[in-house]
């Protein structure tokens, strides 16, 4: 994501905005600490939604932390693909670049899932089950805005908002297995199990629809990014704090956004987790609302935090899919190392003991994958292979 207005927009010596890698960054961390909780956390696993009464408040809201990361990461992409088209010409010729960018990283994406990604879940060449999780649906999203980003950017918002805030309206839409376009509702909006040929299936874990907006819209703010740093981080907060007022006034009333209806809980706590437990596949209008409104705000605080906090973040968030890949394989293979040594249980020896520790061990792990992302970013660079730019 490069910019001849360098200068004038916070970047770096590479021209990179700087506060995109680093909310980049920072969302991934959080998907982090999440998978920690997935591999050392299994005898006290949460489902989604949330059970609200039965989850303590530490695990609720560690988890509701990593529900960041999929719609910032999604929006990013949208307005990467944008400034990707800026750089190489503007306008008509730069719809043009991102368009055939975003085909060929989406195509390249979805082949990632299918092969290293459910390898680094299952550990397995011929798993039961196959998950086409948040990389597939990056990819799939980045497919459709392929074809999308040659509309009117005025005609584009429309069609992300119309997806975002009016995809709930299908909820009540099901297409039962033994239907011939179950397989095809199943990828966009119902998250399901499809049945493979070859005796597998497959979990569309992300419906598709809703991210494909998201994507847009990301897709769309990106001339707010050749603006002033001031003007940029106004229209920021501006539509971070619309998008939070409106998802209040839908929470309040229950009447639309969210399959599930907040109540006043056991304790105040309660009653604030059951406000916040929005559903997430797909994710709802109001679980949009929600994270691309604070996600908004961050990356408006972003542009003037200390530089240092931002560099660091940015690394990571130079190299997402390199940062992704290492990091799934170092935690599979320190719960195999914990399995070998303690038996192969279903974690009553080797678990985690509490939160606290999910979130240190992800520190621990952070570190070296920091490290490797450092490395990894001049050489990514300075590669002929035109294959390493998507990583």
């Amino acid at each position: 994501m490069t910019l001849s207005t360098t200068s004038s927009l916070g970047a770096s010596a590479a021209g990179r905005i700087r506060s995109i890698d680093a909310l980049r960054g920072l969302v991934m961390l959080l998907m982090m600490v999440d998978h920690v909780r997935e591999f050392f956390f299994i005898h006290a696993q949460v489902s989604d939604p949330m059970d609200v009464e039965k989850t303590e408040p530490a695990l609720f809201f560690t988890r509701l932390a990593a529900h960041f990361c999929a719609p910032v990461f999604v929006a990013l992409t949208g307005l990467g693909a944008w400034l990707y088209g800026q750089k190489q010409g503007g306008a008509e010729r730069g719809h043009g670049a991102a368009s055939g960018f975003l085909l060929k990283r989406g195509l390249f994406l979805v082949a990632l899932e299918l092969t290293l990604v459910s390898f680094a879940w299952s550990f397995s060449l011929t798993p039961k089950t196959i998950y086409l999780q948040v990389i597939w649906a990056i990819g799939l999203s980045m497919i459709a805005l392929s074809a999308l980003v040659r509309l009117p950017r005025l005609w584009l918002i429309a069609v992300g908002l119309v997806i975002v805030l009016g995809h709930n309206l299908l909820d009540p839409i099901t297409v039962a297995p033994e239907q011939p376009d179950h397989a095809l509702w199943a990828v966009l909006h119902d998250r399901d199990f499809i049945e493979l040929p070859w005796g597998a299936r497959a979990r569309t874990s992300y419906p598709l629809l809703p991210w494909i907006g998201v994507a847009a819209l990301g897709y769309a703010i990106g001339p707010w990014f050749v603006r002033a740093w001031s003007e940029r981080r106004d229209r920021l907060v501006l539509a971070g704090l619309a998008m939070l007022v409106l998802l209040s006034i839908l929470r309040a009333t229950n009447l639309y956004g969210e399959p599930l209806a907040w109540s006043v809980g056991s304790s105040p706590g309660r009653t604030v987790m059951s406000w916040l437990n929005f559903t997430k596949y797909p994710p709802s209008a109001d679980f949009l609302l929600l994270t691309l409104g604070v996600g908004a705000l961050m990356l408006a605080a972003l542009e003037k935090a200390p530089a240092r906090l931002v560099g660091a973040l940015a690394v990571l968030g130079a190299a997402p899919l390199f940062f992704y890949l290492i990091h799934l394989y170092a935690l599979h293979l320190l719960q195999l190392a914990a399995r070998l040594a303690f038996g192969p249980n279903q974690g009553e020896t080797w678990a985690l003991p509490g939160v606290g520790a999910i979130w240190l061990l992800a520190v621990l792990v952070a570190i070296p994958c920091w490290f490797a992302c450092r490395w990894f970013g001049p050489v990514k660079r300075a590669s002929p292979w035109p294959w390493m730019r998507y990583l």
